[in-house]
């Protein structure tokens, strides 16, 4: 008997349905038929936890509170754009070709989002965030990055409710059991055969890795980007063993899948940002602000008072001593 089973796509597990959530519970009835599904709920959720952390780490730093929402404003739909972009790049014949609805690859609720899209698209708009607040980009980076582990988690666990992203067949006592009926079953195998739950080891690994990586900046108090640098290394190490066991279709380029080859660039690229900024920032960031950006700099111009040379108010030099007036001459 396998310790996880995925129910089939007729029962309500792959997705929540408010509207009737709401009827049978309180015996509310709503003019309105929509439904949410567990993907889009896990997904939130991972948002919300990276941007809880987030916060968290910049207060620490001494970042205003809840700045991080003036950022996520920008980097969030860039990342789930970016995501899904690289999804479809890297799944092309699933969206497109005959018999295929060629505007499937907007269909967002059916899953599929890559995170090395949503990482480049998402520091994109997370440096635009930056700039917009004022805050040091290599800051940011490392407070979100072992944030974005614990968000990763959340993300695969939706991947549990879409019925995606299982590995290869194995006689494990954790197998996972799968409906023959699911489109990336594969061909010629019984009805009853166990897969790797792939997505919960990369669910194991991620929360791991958030932990390693709390731990390692507490104890090195990591700046530069070299958090990021760590995150990188991390989840392209895990990264790349687990795409490699997965049975789902996907682009392949010398025969080694798309998302391995990224999975060698963020290892490259992490151990390269590690070296390349211990060489050039032997000391900790002055500020996680940008110069003259921070709260100090700004609250030194809030004041309303003014001053004129010839009124009452205009203060005294501060060299000068007061002016004698006629009543102290006499």
């Amino acid at each position: 008997m396998p310790l996880l089973s995925i129910p089939s796509p007729s029962t309500a597990w792959q997705y929540f349905d408010l509207t009737a959530w709401l009827r049978d519970a309180f015996g509310w009835s709503l003019p309105l038929d929509f439904r949410i599904h567990a993907y889009a709920i896990c997904i939130l959720l991972g948002i919300v936890a990276a941007v809880v952390v987030t916060n968290r780490r910049l207060n620490a730093r001494g970042v205003e509170r809840w700045i991080i929402i003036d950022i996520a404003i920008w980097a969030v739909p860039a990342g789930i754009i970016g995501g899904r972009l690289f999804h479809v790049f890297t799944h092309v014949s699933d969206y497109f070709g005959p018999g295929r609805d060629p505007l499937s690859f907007l269909y967002i609720w059916e899953g599929g989002l890559a995170i090395f899209g949503a990482l480049i698209l998402g520091s994109v708009g997370a440096w635009i965030g930056c700039r917009q607040v004022g805050l040091r980009f290599t800051a940011f980076l490392d407070a979100v990055a072992p944030a974005m582990l614990l968000a990763q988690a959340f993300g695969r666990l939706g991947n549990y409710f879409n019925h995606e992203l299982f590995g290869m067949p194995t006689s494990l006592p954790w197998g996972l059991q799968i409906e023959s009926s699911n489109a990336a079953y594969p061909t010629g195998l019984p009805e009853g055969t166990l897969f790797h739950p792939t997505f919960l080891y990369e669910i194991i690994w991620n929360v791991l890795g958030f932990v390693v990586i709390i731990l390692i900046d507490r104890r090195f108090s990591l700046q530069w980007g070299r958090v990021l640098a760590l995150y990188l290394i991390w989840y392209g190490l895990g990264r790349s063993f687990l795409e490699s066991i997965r049975v789902d279709t996907s682009e392949t380029f010398f025969g080694i899948r798309t998302n391995v080859w990224a999975s060698f660039a963020a290892i490259l690229l992490g151990l390269i940002i590690f070296w390349i900024q211990s060489k050039r920032h032997t000391g900790k960031e002055p500020s996680p602000y940008l110069p003259g950006r921070g709260p100090r700099a700004n609250s030194d111009v809030d004041s309303d008072d003014t001053y004129s040379e010839h009124g009452d108010d205009a203060p005294l030099a501060a060299d000068s001593e007061p002016v004698a007036t006629a009543a102290d001459r006499s």
